[in-house]
Parts: C-alpha cells; structure tokens; sequence
C-alpha cells in the first residue's frame, strides 16, 4: 500500500481558509430599455393582423372549396354513362350557387343567356373557356349526354378555373 503524502500544517491552513469563487448572476434575455418591448409588440401585433387577413379570406372563401367539392362529385357522374345527362344540369345549378354565394341574389337570380354568360366573363381573368362558353350558350339545357369525355374534360376544366378564380368587388 501506499502511503498517502500529507501536505504540510501551513498549507493546510492556507487551503481550508480558500473561498469559493463568486460566480457573477446570469445575463438576462430580456431587453433592457422598453424599446426593444414597444417593437415586439409592434411586430406581435403584425403578426395577429396578419394572421387575421388570413384567416377571414380563409372563411370567405369556404363557398370556393364547398363548389370545388361539389364541382368533384359532378366530376365522377359526368363519367358515368347513367348519370351524366343529370350531371349536366346540375354543373349549371353549381355555378349559379357559386355566384349567389358571392354576389347579391337580385343580380344573379335574374341572370340567364348571353347576360350569364357576360357576367361571368367579366368577373374572371381574361375569358371563361370557349367549352364552358358553349355549355352555357346551349348544352345546358339540352341535357346531350353525348358530348365526348375531352370535351367534358374541357368543360369541367373551365368551370374549376371560373371557381376558383372569379373576382368579387369589395
């Protein structure tokens, strides 16, 4: 065994009189003039703004996706060869409630023909297309259910860019 080495009695004094080091308080995260508080609730309150904005034009626009739903189920009977002549007329009744929806009902409900058809032009990015044009014009109230699946392609195509990017004045 080894003899353990015993320092001497004044280091032995000297060690046990040794305090411990002060250990300064930690720096504080927050700021500290009342500017730094004034932006960040400046830019607190920017945020719930914004996140305001979007959450209204969240839930003004809940019509959209309800007549984009809708425009799917339309979608799938227009593939079936039982149901597409039924199809046909509500694609018609889905774009009108898509326009109530938006619109007041004085201006929609009296709209029929060319003046439909005008209407929805004007209130979209450049013209609706020439498929959802004709359809308008005609096919609507026919009820063909012998049109070709392109040009059913085409017109269920239209309608979803007319839903989805029609413009409303504020």
């Amino acid at each position: 065994m080894e003899q353990q080495v015993r320092p001497d009695p004044i280091t032995e004094a000297a060690l046990r009189s040794l305090k411990d080091i002060a250990v300064p308080q930690p720096v504080s995260w927050m700021p500290q003039t009342w500017g730094w508080l004034a932006l960040a609730l400046v830019l607190l309150a920017a945020i719930l703004a914004w996140a305001m904005v979007l959450y209204r034009r969240w839930r003004r626009n809940a019509y959209r996706r309800e007549a984009l739903r809708l425009l799917d189920g339309i979608a799938g009977d227009f593939r079936n060869q039982q149901t597409r002549a039924g199809a046909t007329a509500r694609l018609g009744e889905l774009l009108k409630q898509t326009a109530l929806a938006a619109w007041p009902r004085e201006t929609i409900s009296a709209m029929s023909g060319n003046d439909w058809v005008e209407f929805l032009n004007s209130h979209q990015d450049g013209e609706i297309g020439s498929s959802l044009k004709s359809y308008l014009d005609d096919l609507e109230y026919r009820g063909d259910a012998s049109a070709s699946t392109d040009a059913t392609d085409d017109l269920l195509l239209d309608a979803r860019h007319w839903i989805e990017r029609h413009h409303v004045s504020a």
